[in-house]
């Protein structure tokens, strides 16, 4: 049990739950538009967005504490690393290999899907093996890709890419239901980024908490949380996505609570957990609620 625990922390497995989310709301956006779906596409896609994930999470887990970050991260239930690599480095090469390993089920799964669906899954496919590879060493370094990295990786790639390959289609559908993982992802990083400003900077690492401060970023993530609602409502008036699917914006209170907190707390972190574990909340429930609507609607 011990020796599960330490590779579900190398893993960050508490946060791969956003990967069934987002697959989840793509495949709620499949059904509403195609009806029918492959099980055996939609499994493998699953196990495809969990292991890239988790290949990306081991990476950064594995680079950070080379990198001595980790030392000097001050560690949050939802920032900072698990701390695995910190209490037990001699466990550093397993993280490595897991990383590989995880990114070579995401590559197998990827080359199976191009055989079945042709060459548009291969820029989809390319551009997440290429986040996965560069995002601690390159991408930390450049504030506005940093943003929206984490978007595009549950936006773009896990939901337009599970929708393709169930559908072998991109619709606007996909496009409006992708927009609220994107806007959410992009503030999971940002609000996570705020306790690990000082170490962040350290090891020469450039966001937009370090170069804009906490408070002005806590605006912005007031901001895209409007945008992520706003995007849900152009969707369905302009007929992309049912009316059944605002029943992602019963998770508004939580959009509400999480922004003030980010505000009024943003210079004192052991205040903003709540509003933390409020925007992870968001970027699990909300996604599922708008795949319960799309489901229903079918």
């Amino acid at each position: 049990m011990k020796d599960l625990k330490l590779w579900l922390g190398l893993m960050r497995a508490d946060f791969l739950y956003l990967d069934v989310a987002c697959v989840l709301l793509a495949t709620g956006a499949a059904v509403w538009t195609h009806g029918k779906i492959n099980a055996l596409y939609l499994i493998l896609a699953l196990v495809g967005a969990v292991s890239a994930h988790i290949s990306v999470n081991s990476l950064n887990e594995y680079l950070d504490f080379k990198s001595g970050l980790d030392l000097v991260s001050e560690q949050t239930p939802f920032s900072g690393g698990s701390g695995t690599l910190r209490n037990r480095p001699d466990l550093a090469p397993l993280a490595r290999n897991i990383a590989f390993v995880s990114l070579a089920i995401t590559a197998l799964i990827g080359v199976y899907f191009f055989l079945v669906r042709g060459w548009p899954i291969l820029p989809l496919g390319l551009l997440g093996l290429l986040v996965i590879v560069v995002y601690t060493s390159w991408i930390t370094r450049l504030p506005l890709i940093s943003l929206i990295v984490t978007g595009v990786g549950f936006g773009l790639l896990m939901v337009t890419g599970t929708y393709f390959v169930l559908t072998g289609d991109f619709t606007w559908t996909v496009f409006f239901a992708s927009l609220v993982p994107f806007f959410l992802g992009n503030n999971l990083l940002l609000l996570n980024q705020f306790p690990d400003v000082e170490a962040d900077k350290s090891v020469g690492r450039r966001n937009l908490p370090i170069l804009l401060g906490r408070r002005t970023c806590s605006i912005l993530f007031g901001l895209i949380l409007v945008a992520t609602y706003l995007s849900m409502i152009v969707g369905v008036w302009l007929g992309y996505l049912p009316a059944a699917s605002l029943l992602g914006l019963l998770t508004l209170p939580l959009a509400v609570i999480a922004t003030l907190d980010a505000y009024r707390y943003a210079e004192d972190i052991p205040k903003l957990m709540r509003g933390m574990g409020f925007n992870v909340l968001l970027n699990i429930v909300t996604p599922v609620l708008m795949a319960v609507g799309l489901l229903l609607a079918a």
